[in-house]
């Protein structure tokens, strides 16, 4: 489909919408798969205390739990995460891809929607996912990267909470899309902001925060398998 055939656009979040997995997954992964055993082993022993206060900071605000979380990285080369991220995404993230996600995108694409992956996840992540649904954009977190290697620190902006719901306003007014003919799809209650900005919400896979919302508004629920 070419640019001036697209109508609208369907904004999707991936983790926990699309997906099985979560942000900690992946980095995880990357933990465990070190170059250097005792270096990893000292990673993987500073993400598991700093657990708590991740739960935490996610119940008050998602960019705050995406900064936490994004300094897990901090030390790792760029090459090393470039080369690792084919394993990562066929060892975390295609296994985890619920199969109705699939017929989803699919018909949004069908309809004659620009499908854009909208997401906290690392964007050299999210790119394998992209190509694999045929998604026309991908907007993921961006890490900070210094002589080669990751500070630890997210480039703006975060691509979370709140901010989701700019992106997309931007996004539309870009592709000169009408806000209220594009469609979202999240799991979580932190992502309403980028539901209510659109003409058409849902609910995937719905948190019970969400879900009860949802039913309030009449927005769509779907249950990916």
């Amino acid at each position: 489909m070419t640019e001036s055939t697209y109508r609208a656009a369907a904004y999707f979040d991936v983790d926990g919408t699309l997906t099985k997995t979560n942000l900690f997954d992946t980095l995880w992964f990357y933990l465990l798969n070190q170059q250097n055993p005792f270096a990893g082993l000292g990673r993987v022993a500073k993400t598991v205390a700093s657990i708590p206060g991740y739960l935490a900071a996610d119940q008050v605000d998602r960019s705050t739990f995406n900064e936490m979380l994004f300094q897990g990285y901090e030390g790792f080369s760029e090459d090393r995460l470039l080369d690792l991220s084919d394993e990562v995404f066929d060892n975390v993230l295609r296994p985890a891809l619920y199969k109705d996600a699939l017929s989803l995108v699919k018909r949004a694409k069908q309809s004659g929607l620009r499908v854009v992956l909208l997401s906290g996840s690392p964007d050299f992540l999210l790119q394998r996912l992209g190509k694999m649904l045929d998604a026309d954009d991908i907007i993921g977190n961006r890490l900070q990267f210094k002589d080669g290697r990751a500070t630890g620190k997210l480039m703006p902006p975060i691509v979370a909470g709140p901010e989701k719901a700019k992106i997309i306003k931007d996004h539309a007014k870009q592709h000169g899309f009408d806000l209220d003919d594009c469609a979202a799809y999240s799991d979580s209650m932190s992502d309403v902001p980028m539901l209510s900005v659109v003409g058409r919400p849902a609910a995937v896979n719905p948190d019970f925060r969400l879900r009860a919302m949802a039913k309030t508004h009449r927005w769509p629920i779907l249950d990916l398998h």
